[in-house]
């Protein structure tokens, strides 16, 4: 008896651990089927011994997404999980103890894909969204009412002056994500794990605008309706919260019997792998509203509901090489070349290493049989040596690069390593002009990679400014241009010379600097020519550029062959067009403003005005706050302002100080 109370010690201990890395850290440490199967592991011990079953158990609660970042709020109608159905016999089991509490009537049930995100409640007066949280504990959530409102496809306002909570769940598109993870990648940043954790990470900013500009979206997926309004099926509400305006997922499916069911599951196992977004599972829920009521909850979950969840696809290859791939910016990412295997739908060659620190932690070597899965279901992984009592060491990282021989080096707190040769490695060389010409730089419609390299190969081009002085006989001699192409493509490459300055500064390829923090300092510093002269502690005053990121502008903007060609871009007509300035005044110049609280407009209004008058909009409250602009419900930046006696403005006071400046 001492073992299991033991082992059910143990393992809420474990379940508990990974519950914090998992809606906390937004960084988990195991698969959804490890969790899973510990999970089951718990409850079962806790059914055959009661007696060592506590409230505070894994089992009778919710995990916990709350952070000490936002306010917490509690929940007007409680958030539950789900429990699980492993397989279909489990799914039959669940269906038919319900069946059995109406044994003559006809027990339809909706089936939906489980989307991988966020679990938030929206909650909306007369039409009008008033709160945006997250699921937290399903008793206490955060609060992220702005966050929400940067989510394209959340509607501010019904159709109809309806009252009502609307459930959901916050995503990021896989191509959204893997475009992030490039930009995170390119930049020497921490590259997200899967999409749920890149959404979790987006919607959970300081900062509503770091918010906005993460490709995030929303699917509805039930709705509480406090005038006891509700629609009498769960399909119709889903066909009622379409009608108000919110995206519902459009594979859901009404059925009258369980077969169609576990056709429906058996079908989206693999064809899930072409949707734009991560599934790892099908909720099915029972039809009929007032059943659900009757059915009921457990401690943790509605009876009248189970996800069932895909079985996760790992298999065993050999690790045939490591490939050193290099980028733009001259970071070395090792890449698994493995022996081909089918995985999840799809052939696998390849899979990502991410870099050497994670070689040496798996402990895997060329020659090594290796497990691979694919991270939320999407990006092939090496997760483990698939006998790892097998001592072949683990590959060593390079001191030299594989593509001009220079010595790699490796900036402090970073696991990165980097050529530093950027002007003369021919690799960094196609990179860059490879990323000027593609849609996130320049975007000189035809100029791909395969012209690129074909033009850099026969000594056509060296860097990005030789595009602008490229001739129609130039781009004959490449192999996939003709005479009509060659036209249209010069037509191109000229109408990219009066790019916007964010555009330019992204597609200059500055270490660190991506697509936000291009804007960030063109928002800021309006034309190239204050940009290049700009000090390290103006690159830092702004909101949003650190110490690393200034240091980087710094250093390109002071290196004499960066300058030369900026310099040989001009002489070709490349003159990035000024940011406009959106001030109107500088009566709150050298201010600092924190906005916390809910107002009655979007919180980018209110950022807009300081900014249009010179002030800066912080996310964190210290003494060098000028003014803290509460709304409703303010957080614990209320607090912080209050004990360091930073001045707080209500949004009338605001107004009233805009008007007088």
């Amino acid at each position: 008896m001492e073992l299991f109370r033991q082992r059910i010690e143990d393992l809420k201990a474990e379940i508990t651990k990974h519950n914090k890395a998992y809606y906390e850290q937004d960084n988990p440490t195991i698969s959804d089927f490890e969790y899973d199967e510990l999970f089951r592991e718990l409850k079962k011990l806790e059914e055959l011994y009661p007696e060592y079953a506590t409230a505070d158990s894994p089992t009778q609660k919710v995990g916990s997404d709350i952070s000490d970042k936002f306010k917490e709020i509690k929940h007007k109608y409680r958030l539950y999980s789900l429990d699980n159905s492993n397989n279909i016999d489990d799914l039959k089991h669940w269906y038919e103890r319900i069946k059995k509490e109406y044994p003559n009537e006809t027990l339809k049930v909706v089936s939906e894909l489980k989307i991988d995100g966020l679990a938030c409640a929206l909650s909306y007066i007369n039409g009008n969204l008033v709160t945006g949280a997250t699921r937290g504990d399903g008793v206490v959530g955060e609060v992220i009412t702005e966050n929400i409102k940067q989510i394209k496809n959340i509607p501010q306002k019904l159709k109809n002056p309806i009252n009502i909570e609307v459930r959901g769940e916050v995503y990021m598109p896989v191509s959204s994500f893997e475009k992030l993870n490039e930009i995170q990648r390119e930049n020497g940043g921490k590259e997200f794990a899967n999409p749920r954790n890149a959404a979790a990470g987006s919607l959970r900013q300081d900062n509503p605008e770091i918010t906005g500009k993460r490709d995030l979206k929303f699917f509805a997926y039930a709705a509480v309706f406090p005038d006891d309004n509700s629609p009498k099926t769960h399909y119709e509400i889903l066909q009622l919260l379409k009608n108000e305006g919110f995206t519902v997922n459009e594979n859901a499916k009404l059925h009258s019997e369980i077969k169609t069911v576990e056709d429906y599951c058996k079908y989206w196992e693999f064809e899930r792998q072409k949707l734009d977004y991560a599934t790892d599972g099908i909720v099915v829920k029972i039809n009929d509203v007032d059943k659900q009521i009757e059915l009921g909850y457990t401690a943790r979950a509605p009876k009248w509901a189970t996800a069932f969840k895909f079985p996760p696809e790992e298999i065993e290859t050999e690790l045939l090489d490591i490939e050193l791939s290099l980028g733009k910016t001259g970071a070395l990412t090792p890449v698994a070349i493995l022996s081909p295997v089918q995985l999840a739908g799809t052939t696998v060659k390849r899979a990502s290493l991410h870099n050497f620190e994670e070689i040496e932690r798996l402990g895997i070597n060329i020659g090594d049989r290796v497990i691979i899965k694919k991270a939320a279901e999407i990006i092939p992984k090496v997760i483990r040596k698939a006998n790892p009592d097998e001592q072949n060491g683990y590959y060593l990282p390079p001191k030299f690069c594989p593509c001009c021989g220079t010595e790699l080096v490796k900036s402090e707190g970073e696991v990165v390593l980097y050529c530093p040769n950027s002007d003369g490695c021919p690799a960094q060389i196609k990179g860059k002009i490879e990323f000027w010409c593609s849609k996130d730089g320049m975007d000189i419609d035809g100029l791909g990679e395969s012209i690129v390299d074909d033009a850099v190969e026969k000594g056509i081009i060296s860097d990005v400014a030789d595009i602008y002085n490229l001739t129609e006989q130039d781009l004959m001699k490449l192999d996939l241009i003709k005479e009509k192409s060659a036209q249209n493509l010069l037509s191109s490459i000229n109408e990219t010379k009066k790019r916007p300055l964010k555009r330019f500064l992204t597609s200059l390829s500055i270490k660190l600097v991506g697509k936000e923090t291009a804007e960030l300092i063109s928002n800021e510093l309006l034309t190239l020519e204050k940009v290049k002269n700009a000090t390290k502690e103006e690159l830092t005053a702004i909101d949003g550029v650190g110490d690393k990121v200034a240091d980087s502008v710094f250093e390109f903007f002071h290196n004499e062959k960066n300058l030369k060609l900026i310099e040989k871009l001009a002489s070709f007509g490349v003159i990035p067009k000024n940011a406009e300035s959106d001030k109107v005044s500088d009566k709150f110049k050298g201010m600092t403003f924190v906005i916390t609280g809910t107002l009655s407009k979007p919180r980018t209004d209110f950022e807009n005005i300081i900014k249009s008058m010179g002030g800066k909009v912080s996310s964190s409250v210290s003494k060098k706050t000028s003014y803290v602009l509460c709304g409703e419900n303010p957080g614990s930046k209320f607090d912080k302002a209050t004990s360091l006696g930073v001045i707080i403005l209500s949004e009338q006071n605001f107004m009233e100080l805009v008007e007088n400046a």
